[in-house]
């Protein structure tokens, strides 16, 4: 077995920065409703994208607002009341994740079999949105949106268990959940 490496940053984390996740604000993006609020964020992206057809250069403007929206979102929120609940969980199991070059992570959990399994359906989804907005294709756009949709739950999921699993074997992640 291997021992992680601080220095190695993955490139969740340089994304998680991006965003302006750093110590509080992952606890701010743990609030259930913005976790559910970001599932309403790609079908926003892909409506401006649509629109086109219905006010044309104007839709830029819908495009705009919604990239914008993407990132301050995960700052919108207060922290959570309770993080007791499936979406707070996963939040803090991505945190884990993002982290899994300095973390020592469980056996089941150092393989990148199922994330990587989850990021491919999500590439397949967007390419089957993109073609669709393409060629204004509702099928492609809708099957493509629920293919992403899913094999996101599919990955928090997957984060829930992380968050679980670590909170049992560590007091300090314990301590994230109240």
């Amino acid at each position: 077995m291997t021992s992680p490496s601080p220095d190695a940053v993955t490139s969740d984390a340089r994304l998680a920065r991006l965003f302006g996740l750093r110590d509080d604000a992952w606890l701010r993006h743990a609030n259930p409703v913005s976790v559910w609020v970001r599932f309403a964020v790609l079908p926003l992206i892909l409506l401006s994208v649509w629109s086109r057809r219905w006010i044309g250069r104007r839709s830029l403007l819908a495009l705009g607002a919604s990239l914008v929206f993407t990132v301050v979102e995960p700052l919108l929120f207060p922290p959570p009341q309770s993080t007791r609940n499936w979406a707070s969980r996963a939040v803090f199991g991505e945190r884990i994740w993002t982290d899994r070059n300095a973390v020592d992570l469980p056996e089941q959990f150092r393989s990148t079999a199922v994330p990587n399994t989850t990021y491919a359906f999500q590439f397949a989804g967007l390419a089957a949105m993109a073609r669709g907005l393409a060629v204004f294709d509702l099928r492609s756009v809708l099957g493509g949106l629920l293919l992403v949709q899913c094999a996101k739950a599919w990955f928090l999921d997957r984060m829930v268990l992380l968050f679980r699993t670590m909170a049992e074997r560590d007091p300090q992640y314990a301590s994230w959940e109240y």
